[in-house]
């Protein structure tokens, strides 16, 4: 059976693929794949995490410890205060359209991102 096929049979791993298959094709045979590995997705983690930070102007340090407590928690939480609190200064009256536009496009990226790492 090959990578691929795997991937596409399993709900948990769907998320996964691009992932997956890029470390494959970047793992050669003389390598501790799962240190490889466990690096990998650290890595690929902080960089997904920083353009999401850096494109949607969030607050690192607060994105950072939602993002924590999401994994830590087993799920993302898209109500409370918590999600507002990593957005970017944004006026609360007279463009509310545009906060909440902002608040559900953060939340997509964010719970995709959430998908792709939980587990690994």
């Amino acid at each position: 059976m090959n990578i691929s096929k795997a991937i596409g049979a399993s709900m948990n791993l769907r998320s996964k693929k691009e992932l997956i298959e890029d470390f494959v094709e970047a793992v050669n045979a003389d390598v501790d794949v799962t240190g490889a590995w466990e690096e990998y997705v650290k890595q690929k983690k902080e960089e997904d995490l920083t353009t999401i930070i850096k494109e949607e102007k969030l607050k690192p340090e607060e994105t950072r410890k939602f993002i924590d407590s999401a994994f830590r928690d087993g799920v993302v939480r898209t109500t409370g205060t918590d999600i507002d609190k990593i957005l970017p200064p944004m006026s609360r009256f007279g463009g509310g359209g545009n906060r909440t536009y902002k608040k559900m496009t953060v939340i997509e990226k964010i719970q995709t991102f959430f998908e792709r790492y939980i587990g690994l």
